[in-house]
């Protein structure tokens, strides 16, 4: 079984609940099995032009799908919600693959660890919450390294599910 790290981002609709449905229909999944899912985030847009806020959240599952098998069911999860997956569109779930183990995948389909991850305190925020010692195998650094690391102005506020 591989231990996996995902985000999970919305910003139409009832966020909050659309990333529920999204995480508990991954644990419906043949071959997946959920561990944790952080706190959910409120969060600025960033890369995208839109005046919808995001709720953004971090779980930890493992899996003995491969890592191409697990984005099609993300990616599947995605579409049944009714995601949009063009450039710059507002999201009703948005699914990313962060962590798969320790290994580096880099080919057209996915990357992992996600490229922006070190980068993007909406997803480092909930990752620390959840994995804070979690170490990058490419940079070498934890979770919580990584956010400190940030020079950041963007607005993350963590929430409640209720």
């Amino acid at each position: 079984m591989a231990l996996v790290f995902i985000g999970l981002g919305s910003n139409l609709g009832n966020g909050k609940e659309n990333i529920q449905q999204a995480w508990q229909r991954l644990g419906k999944t043949r071959g997946v099995t959920i561990l944790s899912l952080s706190s959910p985030y409120k969060t600025e847009p960033v890369g995208i032009s839109t005046d919808n806020w995001f709720t953004n959240a971090a779980g930890a599952l493992e899996t003995s799908l491969l890592p191409h098998e697990l984005l099609t069911v993300m990616l599947d999860i995605e579409r049944a919600m009714g995601r949009d997956r063009a450039a710059g569109h507002d999201r009703s779930v948005d699914l990313d693959i962060l962590y798969y183990d320790d290994q580096i995948i880099q080919d057209a389909d996915l990357e992992v660890p996600h490229p922006g991850l070190s980068s993007r305190l909406f997803v480092l925020a909930p990752l620390v919450e959840i994995a804070p010692d979690h170490l990058h195998p490419g940079l070498g650094l934890t979770s919580r390294q990584m956010m400190r690391a940030l020079q950041t102005t963007d607005h993350v506020e963590k929430t409640e599910w209720t």
